[in-house]
């Protein structure tokens, strides 16, 4: 599955997904286009700046989420928008076999990160 979240500036989007959340844009997709391929690793997803979509949930697996979530609070993670939620806040281990947080991006698409 390749989710497609809709953004209102592609080059912020991009700039989050890259410099914070170690994304990559691919080589036939600019900053310039109305939808963009990024990747890192296996996980794929797509930015729209097409009018007429809102904002989308998906699950990224992740190993050492820890460590991951303190690498994106060092580069600049804004966990203060979310404050009354605890899974935005940090790792959390959920009832159901994970431990994830969240993170919300500008344009309301939130990224589930997990660690089964």
């Amino acid at each position: 599955m390749i989710p497609l979240f809709r953004c209102t500036s592609m080059k912020k989007a991009i700039a989050f997904y890259t410099e914070t959340l170690d994304f990559e844009l691919s080589a036939e997709s600019t900053p310039d286009d109305v939808v963009v391929v990024l990747s890192n690793g296996n996980a794929e997803l797509m930015l729209s700046t097409i009018d007429g979509l809102s904002g989308n949930v998906t699950n990224i697996v992740v190993e050492n989420i820890d460590s991951l979530f303190q690498k994106y609070i060092q580069r600049g993670l804004d966990i203060s928008t979310k404050s009354e939620s605890p899974i935005h806040q940090g790792p959390l281990n959920q009832t159901w076999g994970t431990r994830e947080f969240y993170v919300t991006d500008p344009d309301c698409n939130t990224l589930r990160f997990q660690q089964r």
